[in-house]
């Protein structure tokens, strides 16, 4: 599963998950993907707002952060980010692994969703070929 940013002719972004970049591309050409917002199928892929790679080209040596506040400024961002990813979410509790791989199967609708679930559940996603992210916690309050 990949996840593309996509916005429509009337510059409303919003992401789409596939199963590969020719099936992105089938469902383009056919005019199924369309903006949640206005309905337009005029879309096209914009660059993701987070991209991290390592390229070829890049020197092999370790890389040091230093930071002056490094707790405060970590965790301020560690925040935003469960902030943002809180925000654009369905929360399906315990039920995540199951939920997670009806979507994957296309069992489901296609949407972003957090949850809980074990380690063992999220081994098994993954082996699956199910791309998911695990976070210590999503609730602030739980937050040191």
């Amino acid at each position: 599963m990949i996840i593309f940013d996509l916005t429509c002719s009337n510059d409303h972004r919003f992401e789409g998950w596939f199963q590969s970049q020719e099936n992105f591309d089938h469902q383009l050409k056919d005019g199924l993907v369309s903006c949640p917002v206005c309905g337009s199928i005029d879309i096209r892929r914009v660059p993701s707002a987070v991209h991290l790679s390592k390229t070829a080209s890049a020197p092999h040596h370790a890389q040091g952060i230093q930071m002056m506040n490094p707790h405060g400024e970590v965790l301020a961002a560690y925040e935003r980010l469960l902030s943002a990813i809180i925000s654009s979410c369905e929360d399906v509790g315990k039920g995540f692994a199951d939920e997670a791989r009806k979507i994957h199967y296309l069992e489901a609708p296609q949407r972003s969703i957090r949850g809980e679930a074990t380690a063992e559940d999220f081994e098994s996603l993954r082996e699956e070929g199910i791309e998911v992210l695990c976070f210590p916690s999503a609730n602030k309050d739980e937050l040191n």
